[in-house]
């Protein structure tokens, strides 16, 4: 298995740090709104990445963060006259209603920041004493100087840093890159802290929720593209500087979501909530078309491409409704699996072995469709057919599991099998008006033959 490392710029052989066992963080969001459908990406992503490592044997341990202290929640708290906390708590359980349904495996672990207070101060106060952090006026930023190699996951000369941060130069840093590590305020949620009242910096509270969670190196760290500098790096800079390792082996950033072919912002008022989305389209619809794409490479929200997702699952359905009313009528479902198609399996492996190419599996999946689709339509099977097709029926329903895309596909009873002969035997004596008649029930039944 072969994995793009964002810290090298290279696909690199995945070998854990333990044999057969992953330890994978991901940045979560920050609770002031409800999240929108950029955010969804990394979502559904790492959860088909942590499902395929489950398939391949591997025991995972994927924590992501729940950011509920931030400037954003403080103006959304001040605007809607409520205290932090119930913003917070508000979007929070949005999210998590909103991941649950898009079909993604629940998180073994969800660190927040307020949980995490005591820990971020001492990590800061060690910082501070290697000599990394200093104190101004009650803030505390990091030394960006005193760290080597600072600007390697983003590939950027600190020199060329520099000229961008002094836009913005803090005139109590000694370095115009120096990033914050604890905020003094005395607006909204605050903390005592060794520096006085306070809040942490957003860049610390990762790398100790990482550090508590799953250790001071891990398999896989992940986020989009944009958090890639300064948040990531600015994650590593202190990991270095503390425990001295890079914080993770394989650093992995999905790439970004376009509305139109234009950055999603509130300036162009083109914006769409996730949860709107979900109200519009089932999520199989939405996971398909967020797995239509190589994850590193951008991906267009169109209208089009979500009616052509939207499409490809309806096909997916019937195809994998017909295969299962077909093998159910000969009550050939239920037996034992003799196996599942090996060619298809080795295929998708080999492109989910390549830096997670769900592109080229879903491509697999879709020819595993193709060749069911012509065999189901004979009018009658042999054994070794039906086990053809058994085959073929489990190793479709596997791949799209994979992909986390699911169907709840109808049974069929004794009393709809007979319907079905009835109907069979109406057809074969001319008399369409009954086998209508009885087409009529079973479409009522949610059975379509």
């Amino acid at each position: 298995m072969y994995i793009y490392n964002s810290l090298t710029n290279k696909k690199e052989e995945f070998i854990p740090i333990e044999p057969n066992k992953i330890k994978m963080y991901v940045c979560g969001p920050t609770v002031y709104n409800y999240v929108h459908i950029g955010n969804a990406r990394p979502v559904i992503f790492f959860d088909v990445v942590r499902r395929y490592f489950l398939y391949r044997g591997y025991e995972v341990n994927f924590v992501s963060n729940i950011t509920d202290v931030d400037d954003k929640i403080i103006n959304a708290a001040l605007v809607n006259n409520v205290s932090e906390t119930e913003i917070a708590q508000k979007y929070e359980q949005a999210f998590l209603e909103n991941v649950k349904q898009l079909n993604c495996l629940p998180y073994d672990v969800n660190p927040h920041v307020t949980d995490y207070i005591p820990n971020i101060i001492k990590f800061i106060e060690a910082l501070e004493k290697a000599g990394y952090a200093y104190e101004v006026d009650g803030d505390v930023y990091f030394s960006v100087g005193d760290v080597t190699d600072y600007g390697q996951l983003s590939n950027q000369e600190t020199e060329h840093l520099e000229v961008g941060a002094r836009i913005t130069e803090h005139s109590k840093k000694r370095n115009p890159l120096d990033f914050t590590l604890w905020k003094k305020t005395d607006v909204g949620i605050q903390w005592d802290s060794p520096w006085g009242k306070g809040r942490p910096g957003w860049h610390t509270e990762c790398v100790v929720m990482i550090n508590d969670t799953l250790g001071k190196l891990i398999d896989i760290h992940g986020g989009g593209t944009d958090l890639i500098f300064p948040h990531h790096e600015n994650e590593i800079a202190q990991s270095m500087a503390l425990n001295k390792t890079c914080l993770a082996k394989y650093w992995m950033h999905n790439g970004r979501l376009m509305i139109d072919n234009e950055k999603m912002s509130k300036s162009l008022g083109n914006s769409v909530f996730l949860k709107d989305l979900l109200e519009k389209y089932e999520y199989q619809v939405i996971r398909l078309f967020m797995l239509s794409t190589h994850y590193r490479q951008p991906l267009n929200y169109t209208v089009e491409s979500m009616e052509n997702a939207k499409n490809e699952v309806e096909k997916m359905r019937s195809s994998l409704t017909t295969l299962q009313l077909k093998l159910d009528y000969y009550q050939y479902l239920d037996k034992e699996i003799q196996g599942l198609e090996e060619s298809y399996l080795e295929a998708f492996n080999e492109a989910m072995d390549d830096d997670f190419n769900t592109a080229n599996a879903i491509t697999i999946i879709m020819n595993i469709m193709k060749e069911a689709n012509i065999l189901v339509r004979k009018q009658s099977f042999t054994e070794v057919e039906l086990e053809k097709l058994l085959k073929l029926y489990h190793t479709f329903k596997l791949l799209l599991s994979i992909l986390g895309i699911e169907f709840n596909i109808i049974r069929l009873d004794d009393e709809t099998r007979d319907l079905i002969n009835k109907r069979n035997e109406a057809r074969r004596n001319k008399d369409f008006e009954t086998a209508d008649q009885i087409r009529a029930i079973l479409q009522e039944k949610g059975i379509t033959i």
